[in-house]
């Protein structure tokens, strides 16, 4: 059993990344184009384009964990070495100096591509460790659990105070505010980081005969058809889930016309966030694990077209809907991450190679394919309807803001349900895989 003290100190390390990843995902795209004034259309390519060099240095971070070797362990140094470098790069990406236009999108492109590269080394030893901290398949969803809560409180820091923190510390000028404010977070996060370095211990290790070959395990990676299937789902949950987040604001302030309400709609939502995944663990005891998966994200798909319907007058209405979307959506969150860490058994029960780094990295990073496809989509919808920053916005661009919100998100958690239908790693499957692998347990 992992002490909650651990689990704890796991969570942390997420509440760090979260600080940045929930900025990224609720407010980039709107500092992007109504604070630093680059098009959406542009928008929607930057993020598209940063995965192309996720696609190379990804799967690199995965192989280097893999093959790291320290008295800490392959992935806790990690957290001690990077957490500096990324809050530095983190505030470079929300820096808004005097460009050209030409410039600007220069150095958006730069800093932020800097930002994902450095979320990459850092995120990447860190969702592994989640997976060697115990063998035990109930566990993981327990710590996981415990992970995505105390993410989701870092998601809430980040709703909450983002805007407050931006007109209070930018005393009218946004840029300079939110500078000061990713700054503020960003010293927070590197708090966090060390405290989970501190508190958390690797016990499951790879065989001691293992030997490394990254081209052989590009092959076993490929091979294992679980990991397939879990990589394209997470592809059609993220882009659905970032679409939504993406143009939470610009609902709220162009569609429901109430920019006053922006911090307690997307705060709500981060509510329902952590509700949703401190729930996980407890339905995932009573509930098969996969076919909870499928059934939450078939009720987000339903509360998403049901918020379709919602008039602009309907304000009450229109939160409690972002609310019970949050909460179903997120109690899968947990199993999914979870679900890495089986896939990894898997693919060491069939191949004899245990490739945690490797797994995790290439997940992660179709996580951040579904990342960029969600906020492009959203930047070009916006500018195929007509938006116009920071201004009122005509009938089709906000019928469009309407549409991107809600019907179109839908799509990718019905994708998601079609796609999990086929993952088989039941409860009673990875017994039988850990019975054949007696040393899974080994603890150093």
């Amino acid at each position: 059993m992992v002490s909650v003290k651990e689990k704890v100190a796991y969570g942390l390390g997420d509440t760090a990344s979260n600080i940045i990843f929930q900025t990224v995902m609720l407010f980039l795209s709107f500092f992007y184009t109504d604070i630093f004034g680059i098009s959406p259309a542009v928008v929607g390519i930057l993020f598209l384009a940063v995965r192309v060099v996720d696609a190379i240095t990804d799967p690199l971070m995965g192989a280097l964990t893999d093959r790291t070797n320290t008295k800490y362990g392959k992935f806790r140094p990690y957290l001690l070495w990077l957490a500096i470098p990324f809050a530095v790069i983190s505030i470079l990406a929300f820096t808004t100096p005097e460009l050209s236009e030409n410039g600007k999108m220069i150095y958006a492109f730069v800093t932020y591509t800097l930002l994902m590269m450095a979320y990459t080394a850092i995120n990447i030893p860190y969702s592994a460790l989640g997976g060697v901290l115990t063998a035990d398949p109930r566990e993981r969803v327990s710590i996981q659990s415990y992970r995505f809560v105390f993410g989701m409180l870092g998601g809430l820091l980040v709703t909450a105070l983002t805007i407050p923190l931006v007109d209070l510390l930018g005393q009218g000028d946004k840029a300079r505010g939110y500078q000061l404010t990713i700054t503020a977070m960003s010293i927070l996060g590197v708090i966090l980081f060390l405290l989970c370095f501190a508190g958390t211990k690797e016990r499951v290790h790879p065989p001691v005969t293992q030997k490394s070959d990254f081209k052989k395990e590009l092959a076993i990676l490929w091979h294992n058809d679980q990991w397939r299937i879990l990589c394209l789902a997470a592809i059609f949950v993220l882009t659905g889930i970032v679409m939504r987040s993406t143009l939470a604001i610009y609902y709220v302030k162009y569609y429901l016309l109430r920019e006053d309400l922006i911090t307690w709609f997307v705060t709500l939502g981060m509510i329902g966030n952590i509700l949703g995944c401190a729930y996980s663990a407890y339905l995932a005891k009573r509930i098969c694990k996969i076919k909870l998966y499928i059934a939450m994200q078939l009720i987000a798909a339903g509360f998403s077209i049901a918020a379709f319907f919602v008039g602009d007058q309907q304000i009450i209405l229109a939160f409690a809907l972002y609310f019970l979307w949050c909460f179903s959506l997120q109690i899968g969150t947990p199993l999914l991450w979870a679900k890495m860490a089986d896939v990894v058994d898997y693919g060491h029960w069939k191949s004899g190679i245990r490739i945690n780094g490797l797994v995790y990295s290439s997940v992660v990073f179709f996580i951040k394919l579904g990342l960029a496809i969600g906020g492009a989509i959203a930047g070009w919808l916006l500018a195929a309807y007509g938006y116009v920053a920071d201004t009122e916005q005509t009938d089709v661009a906000k019928q469009g803001i309407l549409l991107s919100f809600t019907l179109y998100p839908a799509i990718s958690f019905i994708l998601v349900a079609v796609v999990m239908k086929f993952y088989n790693l039941t409860e009673q499957k990875l017994d039988d895989i850990h019975r054949d692998l007696p040393d899974l347990t080994r603890v150093s």
